[in-house]
């Protein structure tokens, strides 16, 4: 990593990134649509408005082996089925109680990348974590409903987790390859076929949906998805369990927007679990921050 890619601070895109995927579940909760439609319309029009600037990159295909495209397969599949699983849990429950589940997302990318890349992390930065993850729970355990709907809600949610990190650990050997936009746009389109494959298959109606749902779906492919083109674009200079864990803010956020925009109600204590993954967050990104500007610096001197 060069000097001038370590001095970028990450911070401020990943705060951008927190504040937009925190819409996600309101557009979501906004939407009568099923969850696979809403899924792919989000990817269909977000590969659609990424075309002019994929065009720019487009000699880049060719560096795409046969072998990445395998992975860009996986990438997309996981992605769809991220979508599909967690929009349908927030069918189930409410945004606090699907977002909670998210907050498990930097252990489960841990785990991945120790066994995939035999990644290695500090003390400070796993007790950082433990700090963010507590508090995430506080948010959401005072909505935990005991339903049979809630609960197959919360199933859903963990497995969309395990979805999201494999498509940010295959992101994070592909974007070493080709731009960012390249593999944004692969993986969107990639889960687009996919996601219209299984609502075909399903017998699921592509059309008929009102004026205010089409609006959602393009609330879906811009806003939200922002985050993940940023995502991408940090794959670059931190691994996938860096962007797990600044995603710990997403129940922050989306309970906020969930008290303004819908009416849910937060407690004191999940108030209190809202500023501890704040702060688990912030110190955390803060320690990564400064690991990228040692190995900047240490790369410099040995050169």
């Amino acid at each position: 990593m060069s000097q001038q890619e370590s001095s970028r601070s990450i911070v401020l895109p990943l705060t951008i990134s927190i504040i937009a995927i925190s819409f996600s579940a309101i557009f979501v909760k906004w939407s009568d649509a099923p969850a696979s439609i809403l899924s792919m319309y989000r990817m269909l029009l977000a590969s659609l408005l990424m075309l002019p600037i994929v065009w720019k990159y487009r000699a880049e295909f060719t560096k795409i082996t046969t072998k990445d495209w395998v992975f860009l397969f996986f990438s997309g599949l996981f992605l769809a089925l991220h979508f599909v699983l967690w929009f349908g849990s927030l069918k189930l429950t409410t945004v606090a109680s699907s977002t909670i589940i998210l907050a498990l997302q930097p252990i489960v990318s841990l785990v991945g990348g120790y066994f995939l890349f035999k990644e290695r992390t500090t003390t400070p930065a796993l007790m950082t974590m433990g700090i963010a993850i507590i508090g995430a729970m506080m948010i959401g355990w005072g909505d935990l409903a005991l339903s049979q709907d809630a609960i197959f809600g919360d199933i859903l949610s963990f497995l969309s987790v395990i979805a999201v990190v494999g498509y940010l650990l295959i992101g994070q050997r592909i974007v070493k390859k080709v731009s960012h936009w390249i593999y944004s746009f692969c993986v969107f389109f990639i889960a687009t076929i996919i996601l219209s494959i299984y609502n075909l298959s399903t017998s699921v109606a592509f059309n008929g949906y009102p004026a205010e749902e089409w609006g959602i779906f393009l609330l879906l492919a811009t806003v939200p998805t922002i985050s993940h083109i940023i995502n991408n674009w940090l794959l670059n200079y931190v691994n996938a369990t860096t962007i797990s864990m600044s995603i710990l803010g997403e129940p922050v956020g989306a309970s906020i927007l969930a008290v303004i925009l819908l009416n849910e109600h937060l407690v004191n204590w999940q108030i209190a679990g809202g500023m501890l993954v704040l702060l688990g967050v912030f110190f955390f990104l803060m320690q990564q921050q400064k690991r990228i500007h040692f190995k900047g610096r240490t790369a410099k001197s040995g050169t």
